[in-house]
């Protein structure tokens, strides 16, 4: 092979990081080099990482090989041992194309492969400036990084360091250069998006963050959220939905539980309620409001009326899109050390439970039917509306935005009939 493979797991900021890797180690003169940039969510985000490793050296039996991300801050030492592994990048070397141009030769030890330095020992979030997020035709960009809460389940703050925020203005130049690039949505996007602004002078928030840009990137079509945590909602975000049409009608909440001692236990910052309260105040603000959750089935001590709490929680909270995580005990973190329950308990619990998600999913899907709807249309010929559900959209060119009518669905995606080009 020639110049640089990403290989990216995880979620939108390791996106969005990626692009950064690749033009850094592009900077620095990197070629025949497959960088595999990882995720330690789960346990089974690493072993898919490591498949992926294995999978790579096979197609690939004299590039360099390259491990960073979260998984590899976290766990480096496994990596390091993995006789595929050229070199393993920590999360904030990953970053600089200095960290490229200083990788040892092949046939290091595992010691000499290491490049990991403290992440908790980092206090700022330089800005990354990329003009193109690769196979999309939605943009990212990092307004925060890390997480100051320590939820029980949780390892990532071990991976990303403690929270920091990215100046506003060096956000706002980003997003005006991705608007000049022909970029029509924007997703902010962060480990932790709606703690932005706690470490800045004059502590501005998420959603103020989001007024100033479209107040001042005027080219900005659709702005998105990647995800949030409700409790964390600040009014400006709350104005955003009421009063701003380019903020899409669309939130991912962090809402991991819907039984509030497993809340409790999980050291969540909100309960049951808070969640039910934020949904019913946004749809109130915004009736064509979607929701997306993330829930874990199946953590330590929980009964099955818990995992039913969980459940009706997402009913009563309207969730149409619900991702669902199997409790993986990721060591060193508290819940690791609470008492387990059986895998296989756990494995039929999140099938019960995503079962429900897809029955929220379908009911949705029935909603959207005979309605009309603006759809951004991606590279694989599908598109997503403003509240971010999927149309089949084969005949349009990609970036392509459309005013259509929904006539059907699959049960997987939308069908829809043309009307007309969406002014922009």
């Amino acid at each position: 092979m020639s110049g640089v493979e990403v290989i990216t797991f995880g979620c939108r900021l390791n996106t969005y990081e990626s692009e950064v890797m690749r033009a850094e180690a592009e900077k620095a003169g990197l070629n025949n080099a497959v960088l595999v940039n990882t995720c330690a969510v789960t346990g089974e985000a690493v072993r898919q990482a490591r498949q992926a490793i294995r999978r790579a050296r096979r197609d690939n039996p004299h590039a360099r090989i390259i491990v960073t991300g979260c998984a590899a801050q976290t766990e480096k030492q496994t990596f390091a041992a993995m006789p595929e592994v050229d070199a393993v990048l920590g999360n904030e070397e990953k970053l600089k194309s200095t960290s490229y141009r200083a990788l040892p030769d092949f046939g290091v030890s595992a010691e000499e492969k290491l490049r990991v330095n403290d992440i908790m020992s980092v206090k700022a979030t330089a800005p990354q400036m990329v003009k193109h997020i690769d196979g999309h035709v939605r943009a990212f960009i990092q307004v925060q990084n890390g997480c100051d809460h320590r939820c029980t389940f949780c390892i990532i703050p071990y991976g990303r360091g403690n929270s920091r925020s990215v100046p506003m203005g060096a956000v706002v130049d980003q997003a005006r250069k991705l608007t000049e690039s022909g970029y029509r949505e924007i997703v902010l996007t962060g480990v932790d998006a709606t703690s932005y602004g706690a470490d800045l002078p004059g502590e501005p928030s998420l959603g103020y963050l989001a007024k100033t840009l479209l107040k001042q990137v005027p080219d900005i079509l659709r702005l998105r959220l990647s995800s949030i945590d409700s409790i964390e909602a600040d009014r400006h975000l709350m104005d955003l939905i009421a009063d701003e049409p380019r903020f899409m009608p669309h939130l991912h909440l962090s809402l991991q539980h819907g039984d509030d001692m497993i809340l409790k236990r999980m050291k969540r910052r909100h309960l049951r309620d808070d969640a039910i309260s934020f949904c019913r105040e946004v749809r109130a603000l915004r009736p064509e409001m979607a929701f997306g959750a993330d829930m874990i089935a199946g953590f330590p001590t929980e009964t099955d009326e818990m995992a039913e709490n969980a459940a009706t929680l997402a009913e009563e909270c309207g969730i149409s899109s619900l991702h669902v995580f199997p409790y993986s005990p990721r060591p060193g973190t508290p819940a690791a050390r609470m008492p387990q329950l059986d895998r296989a308990l756990v494995k039929e619990r999140a099938a019960r439970l995503r079962a429900r998600g897809e029955a929220l999913r379908i009911a949705h899907l029935d909603a959207m039917v005979g309605s009309e709807q603006t759809i951004l249309v991606e590279n694989n010929g599908f598109a997503h509306t403003d509240n971010f559900t999927l149309v089949a959209a084969p005949d349009l060119a990609p970036r392509t935005l459309a005013r259509v009518a929904i006539t059907g669905h699959n049960g997987k995606h939308l069908n829809m009939q043309y009307l007309a080009a969406q002014a922009a």
